[in-house]
């Protein structure tokens, strides 16, 4: 454990199907383990400016966040585990490092949108997986409508 009394499993929430079953798996996880559960958004400022000369509603930013984290919270509620929710200020993959400190195990999707948008393909997770202080499980799209490549495919 991470040196705590219980065991924390940190989750990266942007109300993507992956980080949805991030948290399904981390409560399952927290629920055998006697264990607690911590969501986290992350928000930041965007990187471009407007050219027209417009001002941003940075409020926006931080209010799209709450939401997400709330609607998240609100679908897992009841669940018998204690789980906290919070939004931070910054890029996702240097939260989730940074919580990892704390953490027995970082659970985040391969792929996001909202506050832990990728870049590229898991930029987020890949950062996580590289530099995080404990071990991180990434949950990757559902390839239920893909072919299975072991299956004879020939008619």
């Amino acid at each position: 454990m991470a040196g705590n009394e219980s065991y924390r499993i940190v989750v990266g929430v942007d109300g993507s199907e992956q980080s949805r079953a991030a948290m399904d798996w981390a409560v399952e996880e927290a629920k055998a383990r006697g264990g607690e559960v911590l969501a986290l958004t992350a928000w930041h400022f965007p990187y471009v400016t407007d050219a027209l000369g417009q001002a941003w509603d940075y409020e926006v930013f931080q209010t799209d966040a709450q939401s997400i984290l709330d609607e998240e919270l609100a679908r897992v509620r009841g669940q018998g585990v204690q789980i906290n929710g919070r939004i931070v200020q910054g890029s996702a993959a240097a939260v989730l490092v940074d919580a990892s400190r704390d953490a027995d195990v970082v659970a985040v999707g391969s792929r996001g949108h909202g506050g832990f948008t990728g870049l590229l393909l898991g930029s987020v997770s890949t950062q996580a997986v590289h530099h995080a202080h404990c071990p991180v499980l990434v949950f990757r799209e559902s390839t239920a409508d893909q072919p299975d490549p072991g299956a004879d495919n020939a008619h």
